[in-house]
């Protein structure tokens, strides 16, 4: 298999996000999904929508995001608007809750190592491409957060969420923490959700991770430790696997210090197990020829 393209801006501004979308030399057309994180009520770490305005106005996207599935000031529809609202995510531009309403749309994973289904907003019809603008840091239970967790934690509704983090075992989030499973299901459940979400927009996807802000912990947390290391740059990528295995790479490889609590946060998770699993079921590619841009 012929080596994926990821390109790298150190420099962190929202002229560099449009520059690293169009070095892709891909136009995403028609009605454009931009994926990112609206960030828990009290988190510090998470991209602000200031700084994402230019590149969403630029591809025409409307954002969108989904509930969570466990305690906080995003389980609820009415709970996440008021939030939305707060953060400003609907100050610059077009904002969708995907799963505001149900029923939820149903993709099917026939070749799913572990999930054969993924529950996800039933708005996600309402779009043929996607930007998915990811905030690259670490996770309490992925282990870190990349392109690979925005597409399947990130697209599922609560529904879905909670099929993941239980690996199949139940949808009901009332029941989530007393069906965690091994750690692996549930990466692999992950990488099963990613793979039917990057097969329903077959290839008309586009991928940003911002690695700034990096803590050892997600924008889902409201009590976020501070960031770890120092900001790093814009990666992009139309693989999501190749994406994200090159910032675990420059992680590994930084002089930084700071990389140290991050690397712990990964490897006691087994986190790299997602990428390996999405690789195994063609999401993508974990070969890549990393590309510097001045």
């Amino acid at each position: 298999m012929e080596k994926s393209k990821v390109y790298f801006i150190k420099n962190i501004t929202p002229e560099n996000l449009i520059k690293a979308y169009e070095l892709l030399d891909k136009k995403l057309q028609d009605k454009v999904a931009v994926k990112l994180h609206s960030g828990e009520k009290g988190n510090q770490n998470y991209l602000r929508p200031e700084f994402v305005k230019d590149i969403v106005n630029y591809v025409n996207g409307t954002v969108v995001e989904c509930n969570t599935a466990y305690e906080g000031a995003r389980n609820s529809t009415e709970k996440h608007k008021k939030l939305i609202k707060e953060h400003g995510w609907d100050k610059y531009f077009k904002f969708d809750l995907m799963d505001a309403e149900q029923p939820d749309m149903v993709l099917d994973i026939p070749n799913g190592k572990i999930l054969k289904k993924n529950y996800v907003g039933k708005n996600l019809s309402n779009y043929n491409s996607m930007l998915v603008l990811s905030h690259f840091k670490g996770h309490a239970m992925g282990g870190y957060g990349g392109a690979l967790k925005q597409l399947s934690i990130g697209v599922a509704s609560s529904y879905g969420k909670t099929l993941i983090h239980t690996a199949g075992k139940t949808n009901d989030q009332t029941k989530l923490f007393d069906n965690l499973p091994e750690q692996d299901r549930f990466l692999e459940s992950m990488a099963d959700a990613a793979s039917s979400v990057v097969n329903y927009f077959n290839g008309n996807m586009v991928f940003i991770n911002v690695m700034k802000n990096i803590s050892v912990d997600c924008d889902c947390d409201s009590n976020a430790s501070k960031p770890c290391m120092q900001d790093i740059g814009i990666l992009s990528s139309l693989d999501p696997v190749a994406i994200d295995q090159a910032c675990l790479d420059i992680v590994y490889n930084s002089s930084d210090p700071g990389k140290e609590k991050l690397i712990e946060r990964i490897e006691s998770l087994h986190g790299v197990h997602t990428v390996e699993v999405a690789a195994q079921l063609g999401v993508g590619n974990r070969d890549y020829e990393l590309i510097t841009i001045d």
